[in-house]
């Protein structure tokens, strides 16, 4: 699981890039979201800790190319980071004001309301941003495109 956001696996939010025997042992391959990722060494952990129950082996491999994008996470799974109150990334990453919610509209996740502001480019993690929804007024986070 992710553990910014436990409702989600590393495969749905595209960090789990590749598993492959090298040697006759597992090789997991991860790209975390940003290479300074604070979660980076705690996936890498939880990962090897799964695949060793099925070969004491496996190692976990870090890779930063290409890099990570929110172009990678499925509309399902966008549709999952909804459904647990967070606004998912909108757009493709290559739009970089959706980096930081300029002119951007980000719907409230809780009441799908489109009278929405920013509060902070940067929420609790730095892949989010805070909003607040001027409707229904609950705070809300926003993952940005990256």
């Amino acid at each position: 699981m992710d553990p910014e956001l436990p409702f989600l696996t590393i495969g749905e939010m595209g960090m789990l890039r590749d598993i492959y025997l090298k040697d006759g042992h597992t090789v997991i391959v991860l790209t975390p979201t940003y290479s300074g990722c604070p979660a980076t060494d705690i996936i890498s952990k939880d990962s090897l800790k799964a695949a060793r129950v099925v070969d004491p082996n496996a190692e976990v491999e870090i890779s930063l190319r290409p890099a990570w994008t929110t172009d990678w996470i499925s509309e399902e799974t966008r549709l999952k980071m909804t459904e647990n109150g967070i606004s998912p990334p909108i757009g493709e990453s290559h739009d970089r004001a959706f980096l930081t919610g300029d002119g951007k509209v980000v719907p409230c996740p809780l009441c799908k309301s489109k009278n929405t502001k920013m509060v902070s480019a940067f929420g609790s993690t730095a892949c989010k941003a805070s909003f607040t929804c001027l409707d229904c007024m609950e705070p809300f986070e926003h993952f940005k495109c990256i």
